[in-house]
């Protein structure tokens, strides 16, 4: 009895929609860097078709024209708006497109919106793979590589542009749908998805990533016509790094406060010592007592 008592409350639906809830928000959230992936294939199969030397097998037909043209269109627009509201996001710390950033509630009248995002973009991606395969276009190496550091740049950028993404989009129709309530993020979910997405870049992204910006370059050296499409993946991938690099720029600035705070407190000093308070959204407010001027950090971390 014991046993099957146990084995019960394991298979519960209590007991399983947690795991279910974290995997479901996981494979929903690399959507988006897997759209990367995508965008830098479609680049360089674009690049190697204007060289005449890689016909695709059938691009007769209007599903083959739809899957090769059309498609990789609408992938772009959906994840420059996803970059470009993380973008925003990150440098304002208050700005987003579906959630409150300080109660981290879900809108309601933003849910259908939060659906329509990620339905496009799974659709997209779905067309994107049938695309790839019925063309034949797997990944191309045009011998250059990024510096290691223009490398973890970009990927903390993309982590930061899919954790936005996860949490705007793919946690708000999860969370309505699992439970039907907005549910704290926890730190099993975190590593479970930091994880996932560094086994993802370290197996396939980091070397096929750089594509959407090699191509406008090898382009300009040889004198050719750089298309609307190219421009969208260079900027694309400059917007991911300056992204990550506004995440690092505000890691170090709340590590020298942080630094300043300590050492201020441990000071020996002949006034009220400054009182150094960081709020719940991780601003950093300095407070003198002797003085009349309050000077406040805003540093929110995303």
């Amino acid at each position: 009895m014991g046993l099957q008592n146990k084995t019960k409350k394991i298979l519960s639906p209590t007991t399983l929609r947690e795991p279910f809830h974290i995997l479901t928000i996981t494979l929903l959230s690399l959507l988006l860097p897997l759209s990367f992936l995508l965008l830098a294939r479609f680049s360089c199969a674009y690049y190697r078709l204007t060289l005449a030397s890689y016909p695709p097998k059938d691009t007769s037909s209007f599903v083959s024209s739809f899957l090769l043209y059309t498609n990789p269109a609408i992938l772009y627009v959906v994840v420059s708006i996803i970059s470009i509201a993380t973008l925003v996001h990150g440098i304002t710390g208050e700005v987003t497109l579906l959630r409150d950033s300080s109660t981290g509630s879900i809108h309601r009248l933003h849910l259908p919106i939060a659906w329509i995002f990620l339905c496009t973009l799974q659709v997209c991606v779905g067309f994107g793979i049938e695309g790839c395969i019925a063309a034949g276009i797997y990944g191309y190496s045009f011998g250059v590589e990024k510096s290691l550091a223009s490398r973890m740049i970009c990927f903390i950028g993309l982590h930061e542009t899919m954790l936005h993404w996860s949490r705007t989009v793919v946690k708000t129709v999860v969370d309505d749908t699992v439970s039907g309530a907005d549910r704290h993020e926890t730190w099993v979910q975190r590593v479970v998805m930091a994880t996932s997405f560094g086994a993802f870049w370290w197996w396939i992204l980091r070397d096929e990533v750089e594509s959407l910006v090699v191509v406008v370059v090898v382009k300009t050296e040889m004198l050719m016509a750089v298309g609307l499409i190219d421009f969208i993946g260079w900027c694309l991938y400059y917007l991911t790094v300056t992204i990550g690099m506004v995440k690092i720029v505000k890691l170090l600035f709340r590590l020298g406060m942080t630094m300043l705070c300590t050492s201020i407190r441990g000071g020996n000093v002949s006034y009220p010592p400054t009182v150094c308070k960081q709020t719940d959204m991780g601003s950093l407010r300095s407070d003198n007592v002797g003085h009349d001027i309050s000077t406040r950090y805003d540093n929110s971390i995303v």
